[in-house]
C-alpha cells in the first residue's frame, strides 16, 4: 500500500480494535468469568464441575479451554497467513474470524448451568475468533504507517479498543446492576444478554475497517510447495530470516516470556478476585473499568516515553512493574489492595501490548512483501505464550489448591523476560555503535 499514514485508513484500522475489544473486556475479563464462577459453584461439589464426564476445578477448566483455543490458533495461523500472503486476501480471513467470534458470543446467550459443555466450547470458539482476527489486523500496521509513526498508530488502535470496550461495558453494567429498570427478573438474563450484545457490537463495528482497508497485496514470489505444508515452511523461512536479525532474534524470546505473564494475568484476574476475594460482579466490573480507563492513559504515556527513552528501556521499566504486581497479588487479601493493584495493572497493560507490537514492527525490514507471515510468527509466539501461561496457571492451581501459587509462577516468567530484555538493550547499543562508526 503506497499511501501510508492516511488518516481515514488508520482510523478505520483502529476501529477493528474498537469492535473486538468488547469481547476481551466482557467475555474474558468481567461479566463472563464472574457469571461462570457463580453458576459452576455449588454446595454439593464446591468449585468442581463435570465436563464430558471428567471432573475439573471450574476456573482450571476455563483456563484449559483457553489454552486449547490458542493452541488451535498456533497450528492454524501459519497455514492461513501463508495463504493470505500468497493470495493477498488477508481481509477475508479477518472477516471469517470476526464472524466466528461474534457468533460464538451470541450463542453464549443460551449458556447456563445445564449447558456447561456448550458454554465452554463457545467460550473457546470466541477466543479463536478474537485471536485469529488479530494476526491479520496486526499485519496491516507496517502497510498503513511509516516506521516513525508506528508507535503512535499502534497506541491509537489500543486506545480505540479501550474506549469502545468501556462504552459497551457501561451498557452491560446498566443491565446487570439495574435489571429491574428494564423488567429483568431472572438474574442470569442480564449477563447472557451482555454476551449477545458483545457479538452484535463486534460484527457491527468491524464493518468499518472491512469497508476501508485494502484486501492486501499478493506475494509476487511463487510457491512451489503445497499451500497447507507451505505455511509451516514459510514460518521456517521467517525464523531463518529472524535469526539473521540481531535485534529481532533477541526481542522475540523476551516477548515470549513476559507475554506468558501479561496475557495470563489479563485472562485470569477476574476469576482470581471472584474466588480468592469473594468479589461480586458489580465490584469486578468496576475494577475492570478502572483498568481500562487507566490503560487508555497508559498506552499514550508509553508511546511518549518511548520517544524519549527508547522502546526497550520503557519495556524494561514496565516488566519490572509487572513483577511487582505479581508479588503484590500474592499478598493481597482485601478488596482495597486489589483496587490498588488494578490501577497499576491498567497503567502497564495497554502500554506493554502497544509497545511490543510497534517494537516488533520497527525491527522488521522496510517494504517486506510477506507482512502476514512475519506477523503470523509474532502472533504464534504470543499464542504459545498464552497456552503456556494459562495452562501453567490452571495446572498449579489444581495441584496446590490455590491460584496464589500460580501468580508466583507468572512472576518467574516476567523475571526471565526481564533478563532477556537487558540482553536486547545491550545488543541494540552495539548495533547503534556500529551504525555510527559506519556513518563516519
Amino acid at each position: 500500500m503506497e499511501n501510508k499514514n492516511n488518516k481515514k485508513t488508520i482510523r478505520a484500522w483502529a476501529f477493528f480494535d474498537w469492535a473486538n475489544s468488547a469481547y476481551n473486556l466482557v467475555i474474558t475479563s468481567t461479566i463472563f468469568p464472574a457469571y461462570y464462577v457463580a453458576i459452576t459453584t455449588n454446595h454439593a461439589n464446591g468449585d468442581r464441575v463435570n465436563f464430558f464426564g471428567k471432573s475439573f476445578v471450574n476456573t482450571a477448566l476455563s483456563d484449559y479451554a483457553l489454552s486449547a483455543a490458542y493452541l488451535v490458533m498456533v497450528l492454524l495461523l501459519p497455514i492461513l497467513s501463508s495463504i493470505a500472503d500468497y493470495k493477498g486476501n488477508k481481509k477475508i480471513f479477518m472477516l471469517f474470524f470476526t464472524l466466528l467470534g461474534s457468533a460464538a458470543c451470541c450463542a453464549l446467550f443460551n449458556f447456563d448451568k445445564d449447558h456447561l459443555e456448550m458454554g465452554v466450547i463457545c467460550f473457546a470458539l470466541a477466543a479463536i475468533g478474537y485471536s485469529g482476527g488479530f494476526v491479520f489486523y496486526n499485519s496491516y500496521l507496517p502497510e498503513i504507517a511509516t516506521i516513525d509513526m508506528q508507535d503512535n498508530v499502534s497506541a491509537k488502535g489500543f486506545t480505540y479498543g479501550y474506549i469502545g470496550s468501556v462504552l459497551l461495558q457501561l451498557i452491560c453494567f446498566l443491565f446487570v446492576l439495574k435489571g429491574e429498570w428494564f423488567g429483568i427478573v431472572d438474574k442470569t438474563f442480564a449477563p447472557r444478554l451482555s454476551f449477545l450484545l458483545v457479538g452484535l457490537w463486534w460484527i457491527g463495528f468491524a464493518m468499518i475497517p472491512f469497508s476501508v482497508l485494502p484486501k492486501g497485496s499478493p506475494n509476487a514470489v511463487s510457491h512451489s510447495h503445497n499451500i497447507i505444508k507451505g505455511g509451516f515452511i514459510e514460518l521456517g523461512h521467517v525464523w531463518k530470516k529472524v535469526k539473521e536479525m540481531p535485534l529481532l532474534k533477541r526481542f522475540l524470546p523476551s516477548f515470549f516470556f513476559y507475554s506468558m505473564g501479561v496475557q495470563t494475568i489479563m485472562l485470569v484476574a477476574t476469576g482470581f478476585a471472584a474466588k480468592e476475594l469473594k468479589m461480586e460482579t458489580p465490584q469486578l466490573i468496576t475494577i475492570i473499568l478502572i483498568i481500562q480507563l487507566v490503560a487508555i492513559f497508559g498506552a499514550t504515556l508509553m508511546s511518549r516515553l518511548s520517544g524519549k527513552y527508547g522502546n526497550v528501556r520503557v519495556l524494561i521499566g514496565v516488566v519490572i512493574l509487572w513483577i511487582g504486581v505479581c508479588i503484590a497479588a500474592y499478598f493481597t487479601y482485601t478488596q482495597t489492595q486489589f483496587y490498588i493493584i488494578a490501577v497499576v495493572v491498567g497503567l502497564v497493560m495497554g502500554g506493554i501490548q502497544s509497545m511490543s507490537r510497534s517494537t516488533y514492527s520497527k525491527y522488521l525490514p522496510e517494504n517486506i512483501p510477506d507482512t502476514a507471515s512475519f506477523f503470523s510468527f509474532y502472533d504464534v509466539t504470543e499464542k504459545l505464550a498464552i497456552v503456556g501461561g494459562v495452562f501453567s496457571f490452571g495446572f498449579f492451581e489444581e495441584i496446590t489448591g490455590s491460584p496464589r501459587n500460580s501468580v508466583l509462577v507468572l512472576g518467574v516468567f516476567f523475571i526471565v523476560g526481564l533478563i532477556l530484555l537487558f540482553s536486547l538493550l545491550k545488543a541494540e547499543r552495539n548495533v547503534n555503535k556500529n551504525l555510527d562508526f559506519s556513518a563516519r
